[in-house]
């Protein structure tokens, strides 16, 4: 048995670099599935990695720089050499190049970029201009376009003679343009390669029904189009309706999801959006720490409430039990309008001038839930103490604190975006201490008022 078979990939690649074997270490790697690369420069020493990215050729080793994730990627290429990480950095596909330099301190980015051919770094330079969530900024600039006015002999001629240089490209279609490079249409490869060699590419063009997408069109708009067109990809233009590049659909999904997973990592409180283990301790304990060091007053403020009320808390101890279960599941409901609002504010179908709109869908939502939690508490207070008058204080608590949850966990979001305030980040704290301070007074209020039914 082949002793590689028999040793985890982070060996092999460890024996490979010990050996200095080129060649089997770039084999090796081109055989590795995605997930496997992934995994394997994690585990790798920053050393090993950069010796690794040296020694396999600079296509494949952008090969493995654009299937990381883009923070460990940029702190990777940023403490190799400018000239080495420019090597690398000019193989990788001009979305990946953007998003990478984008990642990157401004000193090291440009460092790199002086680097680079002087046309792929004004490529960059001109890429990362643009808002990375937009057509702009997912866009590829390696397509193929022939000027409208080109026979079909011509265009087939171009695509032999420079086979080498369109095989990475993302081939479906050919565009069109004019003599000033103003988009025309969209061209089948298969139209071209069956039609007459004399024929102008502008007489087999096709014009109708073909979409273009503006340079600035946002992520949101860009994932609709997709959804309802099954297009490979759109045309970008910029506002003179020149062509400049095309916006694919992987990108756009992975874009949204990549979106998605930032937000979620935000309403847990890391600062930032982002958090790999690989990255320096200092850097992720102040991130969460710059969360968890508010969260932690707003807390204390919230608990407040209890020792203004430990009378009553002492006189009836079993509030103790249900002043936890009130705080979580009014935390629970509230989270669940938070998520629907982030939810469509990405996708654009909520503006955040509509908070009246829907603070009156959450509540409609929230008088149904809160009545059902309410009596089911309620009746779980009475079962155990046998006291209507229990059940009736903390299935009353939980009821309106339910309202008063989905209230603010639907309309906050949206305060949030219209003052440019980052909702996925602040809604979950503010969300957290006034359902912890409401659920607690209104218990605690609820009991004082009835204590002498109840005690």
């Amino acid at each position: 048995m082949d002793q590689k078979e028999t040793l985890q990939p982070c060996e092999v690649v460890t024996k490979l670099l010990q050996e200095d074997n080129r060649i089997e270490l770039t084999r090796f790697m081109e055989s590795l599935p995605t997930s496997e690369v992934v995994y394997l420069m994690s585990k790798l020493a920053r050393k090993d990695q950069h010796k690794l990215l040296l020694m396999i050729n600079p296509e494949e080793a952008a090969d493995v720089i654009e299937e990381l994730p883009e923070s460990q990627a940029a702190d990777i290429i940023e403490e190799m050499d400018a000239g080495s990480a420019a090597a690398i950095i000019n193989e990788m596909t001009s979305d990946d190049r953007a998003d990478l330099i984008n990642e990157m301190l401004e000193e090291d980015a440009e460092a790199i970029l002086t680097q680079m051919h002087p046309d792929e770094a004004a490529e960059v330079r001109k890429m990362i201009g643009y808002d990375p969530e937009t057509a702009g900024g997912l866009m590829l600039t390696e397509y193929i376009a022939y000027n409208e006015l080109l026979t079909v002999k011509d265009a087939i001629e171009d695509l032999r003679a420079n086979s080498e240089k369109y095989k990475n490209y993302h081939v479906r279609y050919i565009y069109v343009v004019s003599k000033n490079n103003l988009f025309v249409g969209v061209l089948q490869m298969q139209d071209l390669l069956l039609s007459n060699p004399r024929k102008r590419l502008s007489e087999i063009v096709i014009k109708e029904e073909v979409m273009a997408v503006n340079v600035d069109t946002p992520l949101e708009k860009l994932d609709d189009l997709f959804d309802t067109y099954n297009f490979y990809g759109f045309p970008v233009i910029d506002d003179q309706n020149q062509l400049i590049g095309v916006v694919i659909r992987n990108d756009v999904l992975e874009a949204v999801n990549e979106r998605s997973a930032i937000e979620h990592l935000e309403t847990q409180g890391i600062v930032g959006g982002d958090e790999l283990r690989t990255m320096p301790v200092l850097l992720r304990s102040r991130r969460r720490l710059s969360w968890l060091s508010i969260n932690i007053v707003l807390n204390l403020i919230a608990a407040s409430v209890i020792a203004f009320y430990q009378d009553t808390l002492t006189a009836v101890i079993a509030l103790a039990v249900f002043l936890p279960i009130i705080s979580d599941m009014s935390g629970c409901t509230g989270n669940q309008a938070v998520a629907v609002s982030m939810r469509e504010l990405s996708l654009g179908t909520v503006r955040p001038g509509e908070v009246f709109r829907v603070w009156i869908q959450e509540i409609s939502v929230g008088i149904i839930n809160g009545l059902v939690l309410g009596i089911l508490i309620g009746a779980a207070a009475y079962l155990w103490k046998g006291n209507i008058y229990l059940g009736l204080v903390v299935g009353g608590a939980l009821t309106i604190n339910t309202l008063i949850a989905v209230s603010i966990g639907g309309t906050v979001p949206l305060i949030l975006k219209k003052m440019n305030i980052d909702p996925a980040l602040a809604s979950g704290p503010i969300l957290t201490t006034i359902t912890d301070m409401v659920g607690f007074f209104l218990t605690l209020g609820f009991a004082t008022i009835a204590l002498h039914h109840i005690s």
